[in-house]
């Protein structure tokens, strides 16, 4: 049986322990799927161990609360989507990282409304939604605006390029609020197309291009 002292950095390493790094991974997706479902709280220890086949009593050694395990679950399931772009200008860069994110929204906005509430409650719940969700894309967006500056496609001190992020990411998270629906591929494409190029002074690749 797992210690009952395991932290969860230890959980998954600890030789004593039961859970291997591939359980985890179903237990971390299963918490994420019921927060979007029913939000942060209606979410329950027993939900989790029902909906998991899990007993109660593994989740608490191992994780020891529901936010332990809720904070656990955001950073084991982290993703890196927009590191991984770079098509060679900024322009393309950008309408790219506007298709990933916007693939995604369907499920990464519902957890970030989710949580939202409870994250102005916790510190620590906040910094893994940021950590989680927020900063790599951000590290990401700004990344593309830096590349951009250096091969000269915008000025170094062009004053749109510090919003890029926040209007990208933004939009994202208040279409839903705004419109009731989620900012998908297209209309983050739109987004980029009509509203963040026009500001750092670069022309749109048509569809085609």
């Amino acid at each position: 049986m797992p210690s009952p002292d395991s932290a969860p950095e230890s959980a998954l390493t600890s030789p004593r322990s039961k859970i291997t790094p591939e359980r985890a991974q179903e237990l971390y997706t299963a918490v994420l799927d019921l927060l979007r479902e029913s939000g942060y709280e209606s979410l329950t220890m027993e939900g989790v161990a029902a909906r998991t086949r899990c007993g109660k009593s593994t989740l608490y050694r191992q994780w020891g609360s529901k936010p332990e395990l809720v904070v656990a679950a955001l950073h084991g399931t982290r993703r890196m989507r927009l590191p991984k772009i770079d098509t060679g200008t900024l322009t393309g860069d950008l309408l790219e990282a506007a298709r990933a994110i916007g693939e995604a929204s369907g499920r990464d906005t519902p957890l970030m409304h989710a949580l939202s509430h409870a994250a102005l409650q916790s510190p620590e719940l906040l910094s893994a939604l940021r950590e989680a969700l927020v900063v790599p894309e951000v590290a990401a967006i700004d990344a593309m605006v830096r590349r951009g500056q250096e091969r000269g496609e915008i000025p170094s001190d062009h004053p749109a390029a510090d919003y890029v992020a926040a209007q990208l990411l933004g939009v994202m998270r208040a279409r839903p609020l705004l419109e009731g629906r989620y900012a998908d591929a297209a209309y983050l494409t739109r987004f980029v197309r009509d509203a963040i190029l026009p500001s750092l002074g670069l022309a749109a690749r048509t569809p085609q291009s």
